[in-house]
């Protein structure tokens, strides 16, 4: 009879285990960088210290380089003005959806640490909208190619980064969400 008790209180264990598991952090299966390039509006991120002081309007623009890289180009408002941060981007070998960037000068690109994850994690079918993470759940950004986002898509790209994991406790708006 003492078993029944060490059974129940086990089967109530992993149904909370199982009502608390999120699925992993997953890149998307296919990302044509041809059509990822351009420029998009930063509609919402975590915080991360190389952003604390942006304000607003703040963009990412990405390009095709010649030797299979892309470049990166953050802008943004800041009380003072407008401040910018150009980078490089490099594919994840057999990974289409992720990508390594870094901001460190080109002679530091051999150190390791330099390189941060940029997991393209959901991303609109025409390439309007997209969520960008890391496996560590430490950063992420909702981006349109518009400087606004319709509320309900919002909500539902904000519910896809919530079953990957991502605490959007502390998430940021930085653009209009109507």
């Amino acid at each position: 009879m003492r078993l029944r008790p060490a059974l129940l209180s086990f089967s109530l264990l992993l149904t909370a285990f199982a009502a608390t598991a999120v699925e992993p952090v997953r890149s998307v299966p296919a990302l044509d960088m041809g059509r990822y390039a351009g420029q998009w509006h930063e509609i919402a991120h975590l915080p991360v210290s190389f952003q604390k002081k942006c304000l607003g309007d703040i963009t990412a623009t990405y390009a095709l380089r010649g030797d299979g890289r892309i470049s990166v180009y953050n802008a943004c408002r800041t009380a003072e003005g407008r401040i910018a941060a150009e980078g490089v981007a490099r594919p994840v070998e057999g990974e289409p959806g992720q990508l390594q960037v870094r901001f460190a000068p080109d002679w530091l690109s051999w150190v390791p640490f330099v390189w941060a994850d940029y997991w393209v994690i959901a991303l609109d079918p025409d390439y309007q909208w997209v969520v960008v993470g890391d496996p560590g759940h430490k950063y992420l950004w909702i981006l349109s190619r518009s400087p606004s986002m319709d509320a309900r898509l919002f909500a539902e790209l904000k519910g896809k980064a919530e079953a990957m994991g991502y605490d959007l406790g502390p998430l940021k708006v930085m653009a209009p969400v109507e």
